[in-house]
């Protein structure tokens, strides 16, 4: 393209993150068959196809998914350069869009939508599930911010430790184990043990690409090891994909979990479940805010990140 058409690479960013030319033409204001003549120029221009029907709408061709973050960085940067740099809180209606897990969901997000509503009313919190292709989701702007365990991202990525978590055991209540004194680690191998499974973390491709996420709460094999220099062996009576179901169990039955001590603390307040220390040393896990660290020049995303740092200090 000698000449690049905005208007072009404008419908071609939209598509990207709708797959849908319905959608994108609604969020353009133009009609179906304009978006279709407005790819079909730029598939000409570019030689390749970009856009292909799909069983779950129109994917991307590996040409599309290179270009699209550079794409959408240039035009987030000419719209940073027209319009005012000036954020206001009170006024703004702008969409921030956080990916994480059911862990910040609980701990995290309750006090953000609390001061969102206080300080920035009209705005609009999505937080979406934590995809395999979230590098290319923040590349694209499409999600401002990653909470989780983050251990490693590329360096164009900012990686704040916010909050760093304990892990704690947890059993119903008027379990043995919570009425009978100390727990040591026979009495904790003599239950059976509710356990998530592990999480394959990020999919190979973005594992290649330098994102490295914690696999599970598991506290890196430390009970595993405890147990071994003891000459004990857990039991394991039920494995499940995550923690509110590990909760769940545990909470209706004998058996014990481990789980991030700030969520079990906000579970404990039913009344239901109680908190057992770990009887051998346990290691703390990180969680990190990931973005991109070129965003902190737009001043919606600089607001957010330190409320958000301001918010998990306080918990």
């Amino acid at each position: 393209m000698n000449s690049p058409d905005l208007n072009l690479l404008r419908v071609f960013d939209v598509m990207l993150e709708e797959r849908n030319v319905t959608r994108a033409g609604a969020r353009l204001g133009l009609t179906q068959s304009a978006v279709s003549h407005a790819l079909n120029r730029l598939r000409y221009s570019l030689n390749d196809e970009l856009f292909v029907r799909g069983p779950s709408g129109m994917q991307p061709t590996p040409r599309a998914l290179e270009m699209g973050p550079q794409v959408h960085a240039a035009l987030s940067q000419l719209q940073s350069a027209i319009v005012l740099s000036d954020f206001d809180p009170a006024v703004s209606e702008r969409r921030f869009t956080l990916s994480a897990g059911a862990y910040a969901c609980a701990v995290l997000a309750p006090a953000l939508v609390g001061r969102l509503a206080r300080e920035a009313p009209l705005s609009e919190l999505a937080v979406v599930e934590q995809a395999p292709d979230i590098l290319e989701r923040l590349d694209a702007r499409r999600v401002d911010f990653l909470v989780g365990g983050v251990l490693e991202a590329p360096e164009r990525f900012a990686r704040d430790v916010i909050l760093t978590e304990t892990l704690v055991w947890v059993v119903r209540a008027g379990h043995p184990l919570a009425t009978g004194g100390p727990v040591d680690l026979a009495k904790l191998s003599s239950v059976p043990h509710v356990v998530v499974a592990r999480t394959a973390g990020p999919e190979a491709g973005a594992q290649r690409r330098g994102l490295v996420t914690q696999a599970s709460w598991e506290d890196a094999g430390a009970f595993e090891t405890a147990l071994a220099g003891a000459g004990l062996k857990r039991r394991i009576g039920v494995t499940v994909p995550d923690t509110y179901s590990a909760l769940a169990i545990a909470a209706r039955s004998d058996m014990a979990t481990l789980m991030p001590r700030r969520l079990a603390q906000v579970s404990a307040q039913s009344g239901r479940i109680s908190l057992i220390e770990a009887p051998y040393p346990s290691p703390a896990v990180e969680v990190a805010l990931l973005y991109l660290k070129e965003r902190l020049n737009e001043p919606a995303v600089a607001w957010m990140r330190g409320l958000i740092d301001e918010l998990a200090a306080a918990l």
